[in-house]
């Protein structure tokens, strides 16, 4: 039997600008990575965010960014491991107060853009995120791109680790993901996509942009919740896999 958890990054409105249809995504997922006010959201944000995963029953992460409102997280940027550490703690713990105020208890930590595909590549950026995770206390999750420097740190540091995938993602025949600027990096088509997560659920590959296979057995799909067809993509990606029989699950359930 297949299990696979389903994720989205949510809470990216900003004050008065409105990001994504977080509650239509939340219909079809089991775990939301929440932004916790560096790229983007902000405290009222993340707080009625957090509220909405408790009235909808689904898992609340936080989704740590670089602090660079105007670029979304996505610019790359030269941080010392001191200094994502101290970014990563700072914003954890913010997400689990909230998380405390509305009775949920915070499952896992997925780090956001920018600082996801550096820290995926580099050893010592993964190492102080993971120990800000640690140190964060709860038995966090940490999220991470499948076959990364992410899931090295994490069985050194003995947390728990959830190979995650992308259903709206090209992949690179390493199996990095499709920079944005480059053709192919976004996939719009939910059918697609849905075909795609299905394979990489039960038969562990998925198809690189050159056409290569890319291997590797995913715990949690994500589908951003930021593009236009977000949730008919989150409702089909679902409706897909459980055709196919694989169960959906929460993420703590699929890692342990």
């Amino acid at each position: 039997m297949y299990m696979i958890d389903l994720n989205s990054d949510i809470g990216e409105s900003f004050g008065a600008y409105v990001m994504g249809n977080d509650k239509g995504v939340m219909k079809s997922i089991t775990s939301a990575n929440v932004a916790c006010g560096f790229h983007a959201g902000d405290p009222v944000v993340l707080k009625n965010t957090i509220a909405l995963c408790a009235e909808m029953g689904v898992a609340a992460g936080a989704h740590p960014g670089y602090p660079d409102l105007v670029a979304f997280g996505r610019r790359n940027m030269a941080c010392s491991p001191d200094e994502l550490y101290s970014d990563c703690l700072y914003q954890i713990g913010a997400t689990a107060a909230f998380c405390n105020a509305s009775g949920l208890e915070l499952q896992h930590v997925k780090p956001h853009g920018a600082m996801y595909n550096q820290a995926a590549k580099s050893y010592e950026l993964a190492d102080a995120i993971t120990c800000a995770i640690k140190d964060a206390g709860g038995n966090l999750i940490l999220v991470g791109l499948a076959n990364s420097e992410f899931e090295r740190a994490a069985k050194d540091r003995g947390v728990l680790f959830a190979a995650e995938a992308f259903a709206d993602r090209g992949y690179m025949p390493d199996g990095s993901l499709v920079p944005r600027t480059q053709p192919g990096a976004i996939i719009h088509d939910a059918a697609l996509a849905a075909e795609r997560v299905v394979r990489m659920a039960v038969e562990g590959i998925v198809e690189s942009v050159d056409g290569t296979l890319v291997s590797f057995r995913p715990d949690t799909v994500c589908m951003h919740g930021d593009t236009r067809e977000a949730v008919e993509m989150a409702a089909a990606v679902r409706k897909a896999l459980e055709a196919a029989g694989v169960t959906i699950k929460n993420l703590k359930e699929v890692v342990s």
